[in-house]
């Protein structure tokens, strides 16, 4: 596993981000990304229906993943799943802009304030992050089944020190994010330094935070990237 270098931020929450705001499950808006692409298939507005009862299609749910109509990315100044693309600052979805940043194989990241993932342990919700290219995801608390979740799909929770959030950092989502000693020895709650390099060529500044990796057995999902990817390597050994 190596350190997460050079991350851009998708995007910056409140507190009691639910995982019906990561992941809806409610209908799909005509002109957003999931909506557009069901049309480009030549399925009309009429027969959408919900993401819930499309959650079976990686395209529609990855698309709809920070799709809520009601959450709020502090990027920018309207409601619902819009971020600001790096480093020009142009408005867009948020599935769009991950599409972008996919491109350039640049990695993810997201700040959040406290309870993050509260809510129904709904799987999509971690899956559709991970999708996005999201490699970490920065909270002052995880509710603890989304916080489980994102470690067994390869994505990294980290926690912020107390008294230590986005306002105190000086957080804007134009900063270039690193995140450093996960290439080292990892250990349940390990602190670690993360480097936030602004966009104005300042000098960097950084801060201590702890992995919510919280015991050796999450560690091992987290360092094969996920659950799935553990046990595919193990079917391996044991067939070879």
């Amino acid at each position: 596993m190596s350190d997460v270098e050079n991350a851009k931020i998708l995007a910056i929450f409140g507190d009691t981000i639910t995982t019906d705001h990561i992941s809806p499950a409610g209908a799909i808006p005509v002109d957003s990304p999931a909506g557009v692409y069901l049309q480009e298939l030549g399925i009309v507005p009429e027969e959408f229906n919900s993401y819930g009862s499309r959650r079976g299609n990686h395209e529609v749910m990855m698309r709809g993943t920070f799709g809520n109509i009601r959450i709020r990315n502090q990027m920018v100044d309207k409601d619902g799943g819009f971020t600001r693309l790096m480093p020009d600052g142009e408005v867009m979805s948020i599935y769009d802009a991950a599409m972008q940043y996919k491109k350039s194989d640049t990695p993810l990241v997201i700040f959040a304030g406290e309870d993050y993932g509260t809510g129904s342990s709904r799987d999509w919700a971690a899956k559709g992050t991970l999708l996005l290219g999201v490699k970490a995801v920065f909270a002052k608390s995880f509710e603890r089944i989304h916080r489980s979740n994102l470690v067994g799909m390869g994505v990294l929770p980290v926690q912020f020190e107390p008294g230590i959030d986005v306002t105190s950092l000086g957080i804007d989502g134009s900063e270039t994010i690193t995140i450093n000693g996960l290439a080292d020895e990892l250990t349940p709650g390990k602190k670690i330094t993360v480097t936030v390099q602004p966009k104005e060529g300042n000098n960097p500044s950084s801060f201590m935070a702890s992995v919510r990796l919280d015991n050796p057995l999450e560690i091992e999902y987290y360092r094969h990237g996920g659950i799935l990817h553990k046990v595919l390597r193990q079917m391996l050994a044991t067939s070879s």
